[in-house]
């Protein structure tokens, strides 16, 4: 009889702490995980949903640890591994996420996340110089299948790296595509004239185009964007081509459900925090509110969009 007793006296001791630590979740500083560089589109991002978190959370401490390198491959694999309890989520984006999984590069999978939703995006454009003869994807297209064209993208298995890809299928043309370190380098190529175009996100161009310096020929999205209002989308030149970069949130998938359910509900305020709209507005930044179910799903359907490429042309 004792012999029973003492395994379950053992197991009720271990669970109080548990319990006791859900029910006053946060009890400590939450790291935001940021699988980049300070200063980028993805680390704006964590620090706009800090600014609104405090809004709910005011006692609760939040602190960004950037893990850059590897396309966020070093960062995804610090959030899987990080103790389960609460105190260390991080972000996501894609392409990337993904693509590390499908070319078996990762120390991951989907299933080592619980998703808690996302929060923007980034749509994906196709820019060339400044003084290019290139005004549209049919022009691109028509040079692409005269000549051998060097276009930048911002590293291989990228959401630019992919929607080239598409690109290529669809308009039957293959690209000298050239991988960058990031968007750095991408603007100082389109900028300088060294590439003949570069698929990129909007944010990393936007300025650039408005001033005149670079020309956005496309965007690669279901409508226009009411910032740049006259760029015609690829489907309405005749290539159904879409791509976007997500930026979204998640954590150990381990986590004690009672956390995880007070972390998505303070995602879900975030999202409909009509404050934090306004600031990613100002910031240029394009929301697409995704549920923790909607963005598991976009993600393992983007998954098997990119493994089907990745098996086409393995990278």
């Amino acid at each position: 009889m004792l012999k029973r007793i003492i395994p379950v006296a053992v197991a009720m001791c271990m669970a109080l702490p548990l319990a006791a630590h859900a029910a006053d979740y946060p009890n400590g500083p939450v790291t935001i995980v940021v699988p980049s560089k300070a200063g980028g589109s993805t680390d704006a991002t964590a620090r706009l949903f800090i600014i609104a978190a405090k809004k709910f959370w005011p006692d609760a401490e939040f602190v960004v640890k950037n893990v850059g390198g590897s396309g966020g491959q070093k960062g995804f694999e610090e959030i899987a591994d990080a103790k389960p309890d609460g105190q260390t989520i991080g972000m996501v984006f894609t392409t990337q996420v993904v693509a590390h999984v499908v070319s078996k590069r990762a120390r991951y999978t989907l299933d080592s996340f619980h998703v808690m939703g996302n929060l923007n995006d980034d749509p994906e454009i196709v820019v060339v110089p400044q003084d290019s003869a290139i005004k549209s994807l049919g022009d691109l297209a028509k040079a692409a299948k005269a000549k051998s064209l060097t276009v930048a993208v911002n590293g291989i298995g990228s959401d630019d790296f992919i929607a080239a890809r598409k690109f290529e299928e669809n308009a039957g043309v293959e690209f000298n595509l050239l991988p960058t370190k990031g968007s750095t380098e991408q603007k100082a190529a389109v900028l300088g004239a060294h590439v003949d175009a570069s698929f990129m996100n909007l944010s990393q161009m936007f300025a650039q185009h408005k001033a005149g310096q670079a020309r956005i020929v496309a965007i690669l999205t279901k409508a226009r964007t009411k910032l740049l209002p006259d760029v015609q989308t690829g489907a309405e030149q005749g290539y159904p081509v879409e791509m976007t970069a997500t930026r979204g949130f998640v954590a150990p998938a381990k986590t004690d459900p009672k956390i995880l359910a007070k972390l998505d509900d303070l995602f879900l305020k975030i999202q409909a925090d009509k404050d934090f709209q306004a600031a990613a507005d100002k910031d240029n930044q394009f929301l697409l509110p995704m549920t923790g179910p909607e963005y598991l799903k976009y993600l393992r359907d983007l998954q098997a969009e990119t493994q089907r490429y990745y098996d086409k042309s393995p990278w």
